[in-house]
């Protein structure tokens, strides 16, 4: 029979072999006996979303949509064909046959080229926006799932803590050396062990589910997650991101937005000027039997419509792009340094449960187990020091949570200029 008693002189150790043992437990029936457990990395789980997310197919289609409408932009109006009979008697009719040709006058073709092309720029700024936020997405999905998995190891480890605590109370409560009341306490412990468990492999299931849908698939594809949730990254120089502010996508989305509405303008103030309708034809009167020919030029006079309120309209939706932008931008730069913020107390607190208060609540469980089998220590001392390594095991995973939230925020601003370095 396999033993899965971990060892008590490594964290890092006996949190992989309680990993392993928690895959046994999930995993030991015949189906899964047969079937090769697969898993996902990070890189994996990005591959995957940037070739399969529906979103983001959706998101690239707009480019070529804004490119079939800057093509139509610059297309010349084409002539109008017309053919006119006055009376109806043949030996009187007047037959005229005319081509009429538009011109577009005040550079109408030149503004509307140039409001098409700030939306083709915007097109391609606002995928690569879609891009960064669906990177964004996986891996919060991909750590969430990361954190539920060792979520599950440690309700594991818990659980055999309490079972442990358990085999103790009955071996004293035999003994005469302690009250049977110390086997109910003990087995309350286990109850609640049990439920932690039953919870954090509800959690597991669930965000195996959501990962597998922010990559775009309906159904899991993947045993477990592969990596460790305190594989976090190496973020750049904060003063230096915080300058780069204004390259982020979202502001030269913003930025763009406020050219096209500029060239905007330019438009609808080239709209004043009428166009030209230049007219050739023939015409043949029946009752002369002659032709002649026929040359016309028509214009509107822009006497009332002069497009002012067009043009009134494309002034304030400049000015509010403008507003839009700004506000964009410092709204960016508050929640990055927010983020960095949250990022360094974070990995602060990491760091200090992992490396020191993890240790010392496990050698307190172990020592006040140990004393209470020696009749040193009541068991309600043991109780109280496993609930402190449970609550220190929730706060590790709970701090690491927020340290990927704080990342994922900074990747949602920065894309591509975080390039962010997950440590092995």
């Amino acid at each position: 029979m396999l033993s899965c008693q971990s060892p008590q002189n490594s964290f890092g150790l006996s949190l992989a072999l309680s990993a392993f043992c928690v895959t046994l437990f999930l995993y030991n029936s015949p189906v899964a006996a047969d079937t090769k457990p697969s898993s996902i990395s990070i890189e994996q789980a990005l591959d995957i979303a940037f070739s399969n997310n529906p979103e983001l197919a959706a998101a690239e289609r707009e480019i070529g949509i804004a490119e079939g409408a800057r093509k139509q932009a610059g297309v010349i109006p084409n002539p109008e064909l017309s053919w006119s009979v006055e009376d109806t008697r043949s030996d009187s009719r007047i037959t005229s046959v005319q081509v009429t040709q538009p011109i577009e006058l005040g550079g109408k073709r030149g503004a509307r080229i140039g409001v098409s092309e700030r939306e083709q720029d915007a097109a391609a700024i606002e995928f690569e926006r879609r891009k960064n936020a669906l990177r964004a997405d996986v891996i919060q999905a991909f750590y969430s799932a990361l954190n539920a998995q060792e979520g599950l190891v440690l309700a594991n480890k818990s659980l055999e803590l309490a079972n442990r605590g358990v085999q103790v109370a009955e071996g004293r409560v035999k003994a005469g050396q302690v009250s049977p009341v110390e086997i109910a306490r003990a087995q309350v412990q286990r109850s609640e062990a049990k439920l932690d468990f039953n919870r954090a492999m509800t959690s597991s299931r669930l965000a195996y589910k959501r990962l597998a849908l922010v990559t775009g698939s309906q159904s899991v594809m993947f045993d477990h997650v592969a990596g460790s949730p305190d594989s976090l990254p190496t973020i750049p120089n904060k003063p230096d991101l915080l300058n780069r502010i204004s390259q982020t996508v979202e502001v030269r989305l913003a930025n763009k937005r406020v050219e096209r509405d500029d060239s905007a303008i330019d438009l609808e103030k080239a709209q004043r000027i009428p166009n030209i309708d230049v007219s050739v034809g023939s015409q043949y009167d029946a009752g002369l039997r002659e032709r002649v020919n026929l040359v016309g030029l028509s214009i509107p006079l822009p006497l009332f419509d002069r497009n002012q309120g067009n043009i009134l309209s494309a002034s304030r939706r400049a000015d509010q792009a403008r507003d839009n932008r700004n506000a964009t931008e410092l709204r960016l730069y508050s929640e990055a340094q927010q983020a960095f913020e949250q990022w360094d107390n974070a990995r602060n607190e990491i760091d200090s449960i992992r490396d020191d208060l993890l240790p010392v609540a496990q050698r307190t469980v172990e020592s006040a187990v140990r004393g209470f089998e020696m009749g040193k220590f009541a068991f309600i001392d043991v109780l109280d020091a496993q609930r402190t390594l449970v609550s220190m095991r929730v706060k590790y995973l709970t701090t690491l949570d927020e340290a990927v939230s704080a990342w994922v925020v900074l990747e949602r601003i920065y894309g591509v200029q975080l390039e962010a370095r997950v440590e092995k």
